[in-house]
């Protein structure tokens, strides 16, 4: 048995998972990816106890969806340093749904801290109001994924497609159970243009309101860090400053 593998067991714990509900958010990345997955406690258990080192592709891929976080920071091996193995390779999978690797490279260009920021109509308070996060990207090939840091105080994703400087997808927002919102869960889409530096996404979200109105307005995502490890994603687990105009 090797090491004990605290770094996922402390990320789980901070997600207020069990191991049955995370092999569970796993096995359902793996569907809605096109990649399923077999993913059970047991697994999660060799996994934290270190008698698994190194999770396959397809686990790989699911873990980060589901954590937001590059499976380095989980605590595993990278597939090359255990086996003596190209990453690229290691991380694919045969092309399938979930992610064709079209860059060279395991993680894309937009991989990242990002400061994401977004305005929105409060017809109930009759203001344009903002709310601010730090988020994780997380690129591989076409396929980009967008989860705000733990400490956020409404939960923000993405499931994002780019194509050049067009970027499209969906997103979800959680907002805080003490919040004006009070927990309510809200979904939509979003289509950014990325600028040539390559560090700010500007464009529009759509999506429903609480009455079920359509809405619409303007989010943008600025990098902050090309460093996703462990100590500069500590240092973004907080609430951006200056405090956004409503926390959501």
């Amino acid at each position: 048995m090797g090491e004990a593998n605290t770094s996922l067991r402390a990320v789980r714990q901070s997600m207020r998972m069990s191991q049955d509900e995370l092999a569970r958010a796993i096995r359902e990345a793996g569907q809605r990816a096109g990649e399923p997955n077999g993913c059970s406690k047991r697994l999660i258990q060799r996994w934290e106890s270190g008698t698994v080192s190194t999770p396959r592709g397809t686990y790989a891929r699911a873990l980060e969806y589901v954590t937001g976080q590059p499976v380095e920071n989980l605590g595993f091996k990278p597939a090359d340093e255990t086996y003596g193995l190209d990453r690229t390779k290691a991380m694919d999978t045969g092309g399938g749904a979930w992610i064709p690797l079209e860059d060279p490279k395991a993680h894309g260009p937009l991989t990242g801290i990002w400061l994401s920021r977004y305005e929105y109509e409060s017809s109930s308070r009759g203001q344009i109001l903002s709310d601010e996060h730090y988020v994780v990207v997380i690129q591989h090939g076409a396929r980009a994924q967008v989860r705000s840091v733990p400490a956020s105080k409404s939960k923000v994703m993405m499931d994002l497609t780019v194509n050049g400087q067009v970027v499209t997808g969906t997103w979800t927002e959680q907002t805080s159970p003490d919040g004006y919102y009070q927990g309510s869960v809200y979904h939509g889409a979003i289509q950014l243009l990325l600028d040539p530096t390559g560090h700010r996404m500007a464009g529009k979200w759509v999506g429903f309101g609480r009455d079920f109105d359509l809405n619409t307005g303007p989010w943008t995502l600025e990098l902050v860090s090309s460093d996703t490890s462990k100590d500069v994603m500590g240092r973004y687990n907080r609430h951006p400053e200056p405090a956004s105009d409503e926390l959501r």
